[in-house]
């Protein structure tokens, strides 16, 4: 079924997030109470909720999204070309923009979201900021009433776990052991919030993020067996 699916019809995506606040300080009182309570099983005793909060990035009702990277496959004749773009900046706007690009390009019942571990954290992160944010849901996004086979997302770690719902692999291993060549990254995913409070380098986030979509659409070529992109063929738009 992999093999049928129209690579043009599909949309590549990665998001970066940091905690909704640079420290946990800056937080009103009630939000500290319910990190502290969210927060508490994984925890435990080794941390307090204001040295755990480094990870707050990772849960939409505390972080919020910087940046989403997209990508998408374009054929003309026996050209193949890989394009990439990002939304970055105040959240609100960057996902209004999005939002529109799943409007304008990718809102026919053909088309496809695709993401690493998209199922888990991409997908459902950007849906819930949306509503934070008083967004509409887009359709692509909206998945009440959906049945199973009707929600238009992929996941390529769901798609290397071949029916096993225990295994976890990263994107980086996935593509290590599928002969990825890896791309020349300065951070990873932990670096984010100290990328982006400290350094203020919204730039070297964004350049990340588009290297993880990239990466994302590699490894998917690499399931269907097809040949990796070169990187002539990569665009940045």
């Amino acid at each position: 079924m992999l093999y049928k699916l129209n690579l043009e019809h599909i949309l590549f995506l990665d998001i970066e997030t940091v905690p909704q606040k640079p420290e946990f300080g800056q937080l009103d009182e009630i939000t500290q109470q319910l990190w502290a309570q969210k927060t508490q099983y994984q925890r435990k005793e080794e941390f307090t909720p204001e040295e755990f909060y480094e990870r707050a990035g990772i849960w939409a009702e505390f972080g919020k999204i910087i940046c989403i990277s997209v990508g998408y496959f374009t054929f003309k004749g026996d050209s193949r070309n890989f394009r990439v773009t990002s939304f970055h900046g105040e959240e609100t706007e960057l996902l209004k923009q999005f939002k529109q690009l799943l409007k304008d390009h990718f809102n026919q019942a053909k088309h496809l979201l695709c993401a690493h571990n998209g199922k888990e954290f991409d997908f459902p992160y950007i849906a819930r900021r949306m509503v934070i944010n008083g967004i509409n849901l887009p359709y692509k996004l909206d998945l009440f009433g959906k049945k199973p086979w009707e929600v238009p997302h992929l996941d390529t770690m769901e798609l290397w776990k071949f029916g096993d719902y225990k295994h976890y692999t990263s994107l980086k291993l996935m593509a290590h052991v599928l002969g990825v060549p890896s791309p020349k990254e300065d951070m990873d995913g932990s670096m984010v919030r100290e990328v982006f409070y400290q350094d203020n380098d919204l730039d070297r986030i964004i350049s990340y993020c588009e290297l993880d979509v990239v990466t994302t659409a590699q490894v998917f070529l690499r399931l269907r067996n097809e040949t990796l992109l070169e990187e002539q063929e990569i665009k940045r738009v």
